[in-house]
């Protein structure tokens, strides 16, 4: 849909809304958080992961947005490329830092109980989902590092294809904000969604749970690699 003078402020808002929420659903975005999300078993968590991602994400649009507004610069097409194969190379860590805490060894314990007047030892095993269980809660700045570099990759398109074509500066900064809302719903939701299957599989189907762990990670690092060769080594 092309956007034309005649659109209301409220419909170049309402549009912004809504592409953003559609945003949230491309394939580098969804590496990104599984690759984080496949570290939570707690839903809780992996909706507030999408949405420091949606944070980081707005941010980045935002500023390149304004400086495109204002002072009339924009991204070209060759910085573009370069910023695609930095996302390309930060999925390929995010997938290997998923493979790497997959295949971590895992602690054993040594405990001594007592039976009367007997005592014996026996080795406890910690799985490596129960030795993460404090770190749940704890949310670190990586996924809104994360949405910045992503913001920072997609604002190319976001300002060539659709800032020049409003008129008001005011409405400019302001559809980019709705945008920026919408991407944070957007990926909140997704990270929900893709936070159930390790939610419900983390206690009681472990191997199930490792599967799609693995297959987070691989994801991550094999969409990385192929964005990498397509915009870096093809240019």
């Amino acid at each position: 849909m092309e956007l034309t003078p005649e659109l209301s402020t409220l419909s170049v808002l309402l549009l912004g809304f809504f592409l953003g929420l559609s945003h949230a659903i491309e394939a580098d975005h969804l590496a990104a958080v599984s690759a984080i999300v496949s570290e939570k078993k707690n839903i809780f968590s992996a909706a507030i992961v999408g949405g420091l991602w949606g944070v980081g994400h707005t941010i980045s649009l935002f500023v390149v947005g304004a400086i495109a507004i204002f002072l009339k610069l924009q991204i070209s097409e060759t910085a573009e490329a370069k910023l695609e194969a930095i996302v390309g190379g930060m999925l390929i860590l995010l997938g290997l830092n998923a493979l790497r805490k997959l295949f971590t060894a895992k602690e054993i314990h040594a405990h001594t109980h007592e039976h009367g007047a007997r005592a014996h030892t026996h080795f406890h095993l910690h799985k490596d989902e129960e030795s993460g269980e404090k770190s749940h809660h704890r949310f670190s700045p990586r996924s809104v590092l994360i949405g910045m570099v992503h913001g920072l990759a997609g604002s190319a398109a976001l300002t060539i294809a659709v800032v020049p074509t409003i008129k008001s500066p005011i409405v400019a900064l302001a559809y980019i904000f709705i945008f920026g809302v919408g991407s944070i719903g957007g990926m909140m939701l997704m990270s929900l969604l893709l936070g159930l299957p390790f939610h419900f599989t983390a206690n009681n189907f472990v191997v199930l749970n490792k599967a799609i762990r693995l297959a987070a990670g691989i994801f991550s690092f094999g969409l990385g690699m192929f964005i990498v060769y397509e915009k870096l080594l093809q240019t």
